[in-house]
């Protein structure tokens, strides 16, 4: 019995210890929201400056590293299908299969992934020094929100960019998927863009921005509540760095999975 209760008040511990964390972070999320939806209609502007610069280091300086990995990846896919295709003489279809694969789930997962270990960590790492310095509680000394100040332009930021820098990938991964198709296949330039572009329809393109959309909140918003939420000094800086980038691939996965099946059930 006491093994089973020790058990049982494992699981309560960690069921409370979740829902608390579950509940600042929608709270988190909604004050967000109305400092970036509301606020401005009551004469409290956003301060897009501030986002611009947060656009230059989230989506600028990402440019070579995400276009790097969507280029190795294009090339991997194309490698990899041509492998099965070919016995079956049907290499054409190499175009289709990079294409809407690299549009519908590689372009905008890898993204998100990428972004959440570079600029998701670099997130939680600014506010939570800002934390531990006692920097955020001189702002609310001097009259500012820090959800208003910190959280807001990394948001609109993350919003702005990530799709952008998704679009990026899949045009620099279907070029990846293209070289090898036309150098090592025997496929001329006027196929395989005839055959990717028959391939992709409308929907591909808009469900896989869409669900950018959100990669980026999730990004955002978990990377702000970490820096929030830390303790300890240095160490406590590094362990809620860590865990940003931990929880955000995990619910990037969780909700690629949930959109996936949303735009494409076939129940």
């Amino acid at each position: 019995m006491r093994f089973l209760a020790n058990i049982a008040g494992q699981v309560g511990r960690q069921t409370i210890h979740f829902l608390v964390h579950l509940d600042r972070v929608v709270r988190l999320g909604v004050e967000t929201l109305w400092w970036t939806a509301v606020a401005p209609f009551k004469g409290k502007a956003v301060r897009w400056r501030s986002a611009v610069e947060q656009m230059v280091r989230i989506g600028f300086d990402s440019i070579p590293i995400v276009c790097t990995i969507s280029f190795f990846v294009g090339l991997i896919m194309a490698m990899q299908s041509a492998y099965q295709l070919q016995r079956f003489g049907a290499t054409i279809f190499v175009a289709d299969l990079v294409a809407v694969s690299i549009i519908r789930e590689l372009g905008p997962l890898l993204t998100a992934i990428i972004i959440a270990g570079r600029s998701g960590s670099g997130i939680a790492a600014e506010i939570g020094t800002m934390k531990v310095s006692e920097e955020i509680d001189a702002l609310r000394t001097m009259g500012l929100n820090p959800i208003s100040f910190l959280v807001v332009p990394r948001t609109l930021a993350m919003v702005i960019v990530l799709p952008c820098l998704t679009l990026l990938a899949d045009l620099v991964g279907i070029i990846g998927g293209y070289l090898i198709g036309v150098t090592t296949l025997d496929i001329s330039t006027i196929r395989y863009y005839t055959q990717t572009a028959n391939a992709l329809v409308v929907k591909d393109l808009t469900t896989g921005l869409i669900k950018t959309v959100f990669f980026a909140i999730i990004i955002a918003s978990v990377g702000s509540y970490q820096g929030f939420i830390v303790e300890g000094g240095a160490e406590g800086v590094g362990k809620s760095t860590t865990s940003s980038v931990v929880a955000s691939i995990f619910l990037i996965i969780a909700a690629d999975v949930f959109f996936t099946a949303l735009f494409y059930s076939t129940f």
